[in-house]
Parts: structure tokens; sequence; C-alpha cells
């Protein structure tokens, strides 16, 4: 078998994907139910509730919205993939070219384009300072050099799955709309 089956009942080849399979509620639904540092943190937190406050960060730092869905779906292919703790996948040449390959199909099916380096270099810095912060709070592991400053208030309290999945699928339609109107 060389597919998945989604929350939304598709077949979905990661390593083959085609952008009609790509649905926003398999991204939603399954997000929230994949932990952040492969489940070594003190409480569950969320891979969607991470992209949710990339999101709001991006806007909170006056970017565009195009920007802040981008941040929204940055990690979108772990939810046909999983995540692999960073480590692993420097080590992982052939599974980080099949994960660019899906994220730059996702950009394409939800911005239109993939991002520019300028786009790229924003998210990397958002999703670097809140890491920063989940390693503080999270792992209680503390980081050198001054905390990044962050424009949104960050609460590790664990919320319901479908909670954020509800909050995600709200954020990704508000951007969205602005993206094709």
């Amino acid at each position: 078998m060389s597919y998945i089956t989604t929350y939304t009942r598709k077949h979905f080849d990661p390593v083959h994907p085609e952008a009609e399979k790509i649905d926003i509620l398999d991204i939603a639904h399954a997000l929230p139910l994949i932990c952040r540092g492969n489940g070594h943190v003190s409480s569950f937190w969320s891979v969607g509730e991470h992209c949710i406050c990339c999101a709001k960060e991006a806007l909170g730092r006056g970017y565009s919205k195009r920007q802040a869905l981008a941040c929204l779906l940055h990690d979108a292919s772990e939810c046909y993939m999983s995540d692999v703790p960073r480590p692993l996948k420097q080590e992982m040449p052939r599974y980080r070219e099949v994960e660019d390959q899906l994220l730059q199909v996702i950009y394409e099916k939800f911005l239109g384009s993939g991002l520019t380096d300028e786009e790229g270099r924003c998210l990397k810095e958002i999703d670097d300072d809140l890491l920063w912060y989940d390693l503080e709070v999270l792992l209680e592991d503390k980081q050198s050099g001054e905390a990044p400053k962050l424009h949104i208030e960050l609460d590790y309290t664990v919320r319901p799955f479908a909670e954020v999945e509800q909050e995600y699928l709200e954020l990704f339609k508000e951007l969205y709309n602005e993206q094709t109107s």
C-alpha cells in the first residue's frame, strides 16, 4: 500500500502528493492530535496549537495575511508524514526532500505559490522564536541568550483537541479568504 487513509477518508500518497487530495479538514484535524517535541514535553502541546501561535505572531508583527497563512500551514506536511525531531530529520535527506515537496504542493494549493526567500526567512524566525519558549516552558530547558520578543502572549494551557481544531479552521478561513478575495 503506498498511501495513507486520511481523516476525510482520502487515499493520500505523501511521496507523490496530489493537490486535489490535500484537504484543510485533514490538516486541521490531525495537527492538534500530534504532540510537539515527539512527546518529550511536560504537558501535551500540539503541532496545531504551535501553528496557530505562529500565525498569530506573524499578524502581531504586522506581516501580511499571506505570511500568517504560511505560518499556519508550515507544519501541515506533518499531518501526512508525522513529526520527526530536528536532529533526526537532519540525518534523513530523502525524508526532508519528500517533506519539502509536499509542503510546496500545500503552499501552492493554499497560497497560490511557494514562499519567497523573505517569507521563508520570516517564517523560520517565528518558528525558532516559539521553539525557544517551548523548550523553556515545556521542558524547563534553560535557553541561552535573551528571550525573543513576542507580540502574542503564549498560554500553554492544554485545550481539548476539538477546540484547537476549530480555532485552526476558523483562522485558516479568515486568512485564506483574504488570499482569494
